[in-house]
């Protein structure tokens, strides 16, 4: 097991969250899960290749206050879908923020999957559940096509496909959530016809900036209204989705 000394991550973790007006986000208990996570994360991150940051005041940063951002623009009791959901990010540290809220982590991978279910259970995060599906087939799954009032998703895939995949599981009058890089702006210029088409609108591009431990982290949020409904034929399979976005 990683050792890291308790008393210095959850100082770090206080100071991070307070410079950036997320301190409200933050008890005794939560902190004691966001230690547990990232020890365990650091742990398995060997065998599951979870993350390539290591540093845990980067973590803190980079990981955890990234993530928490978002938690201020769900309405509570939410449910959402996180596609694509990796080493569980932003759905474990939503979870462990916004016990309100209904949260299934979806992913391919099912060795990531196990790891994000098998967290949630240690850490007690009874508001979030996961599942192994490619997002494009549920999608079309009805227990799961237009059924969440959020799709999260972070570093998953380009705007025209990232939105093929995640739009179908919002309802109307729900938002898909993207946290991307650099090319955003871009990504986001090229997938107007994609958004239109499968029933969003209003398009907000927000630039996030965070303070950490002498340096600063910035990327944008694109948040997307669900204005109608998804047209049945979409998704597409992945294939055809990659091959001509739309």
């Amino acid at each position: 097991m990683i050792e890291i000394k308790e008393k210095d991550f959850t100082s770090n973790l206080t100071k991070v969250f307070a410079a950036n007006g997320l301190s409200s986000y933050l008890s005794i208990e939560r902190m004691k899960k966001f230690y547990d996570l990232t020890v365990r994360m650091l742990t398995e991150n060997e065998k599951y290749n979870l993350t390539a940051i290591t540093d845990t005041d980067k973590i803190i940063l980079n990981h955890y206050a990234d993530c928490v951002v978002m938690a201020a623009k769900l309405k509570k009791g939410a449910s959402i879908v996180d596609v694509g959901c990796g080493a569980g990010f932003p759905s474990l540290p939503l979870a462990i923020v916004r016990p309100d809220l209904k949260i299934l982590a979806m992913d391919s991978t099912a060795k990531r999957v196990n790891y994000v279910a098998e967290t949630a259970a240690m850490l007690g995060l009874e508001n979030l559940t996961a599942v192994t599906m490619r997002a494009e087939d549920g999608g079309k799954d009805p227990k799961y096509r237009e059924k969440f009032d959020y799709a999260t998703a972070r570093a998953v895939a380009e705007m025209r496909v990232l939105c093929e995949l995640a739009l179908p599981y919002v309802k109307v009058g729900g938002q898909m959530v993207a946290m991307k890089g650099k090319n955003a702006e871009f990504e986001l210029s090229s997938a107007r016809k994609a958004i239109a088409t499968l029933g969003g609108r209003n398009t907000v591009c927000e630039n996030i900036s965070l303070k950490g431990e002498g340096e600063t982290l910035t990327h944008p949020l694109i948040i997307i209204d669900k204005k109608e409904k998804t047209p049945i034929g979409f998704p597409r399979p992945f294939a055809q989705i990659s091959k001509k976005p739309l």
